[in-house]
């Protein structure tokens, strides 16, 4: 299918590459179709990557793994909702979080309390929230991904 984005242009989405979110995501309950672009030059395992909805070609959202910023990331979270993301197991599970990039990239930061949850075999996900305070909606990124790329 092809869909005309704000950010990307005219852009050909196959249907192996489209998401299901069955209940939308949080803010957005009507958005159920997304697919995950990325730079092609540099593949997928890049920082940013963004969630783009096939139902409102004018929304995309910034995401990234959150092991790349936090490696012991692992929140709790009860199997029920993760029932929409169908049959997640450790071998076709993906975990996304969204970031937020202002002006000023220094005041980077992601969201670890309402990750994406994507089973990458069944093509269906879910966002849930994470209970307790261990993870924060605006966890700074920017001296984090700095030191990643200088090596330390």
């Amino acid at each position: 299918m092809k869909i005309n984005t704000k950010i990307f242009g005219e852009i050909e989405i196959s249907d192996d590459k489209v998401i299901t979110f069955e209940n939308g995501i949080i803010g957005f309950p009507e958005l159920k179709r997304f697919a995950l672009l990325h730079d092609e030059e540099r593949g997928t395992n890049v920082g940013i990557r963004f969630m783009q909805s096939l139902d409102e070609p004018a929304f995309a959202m910034p995401v990234m793994d959150p092991l790349l910023v936090k490696p012991d990331y692992d929140p709790e979270v009860n199997d029920e909702l993760l029932a929409a993301a169908g049959n997640v197991t450790g071998d076709n599970i993906l975990v996304l979080v969204t970031a937020t990039i202002p002006g000023d990239l220094t005041q980077m930061s992601v969201n670890l309390q309402g990750p994406f949850v994507i089973n990458v075999e069944e093509h269906k996900a879910c966002q849930v929230i994470v209970e307790g305070s261990d993870y924060p909606v605006k966890f700074p990124v920017y001296e984090i991904l700095q030191a990643g790329k200088a090596g330390v």
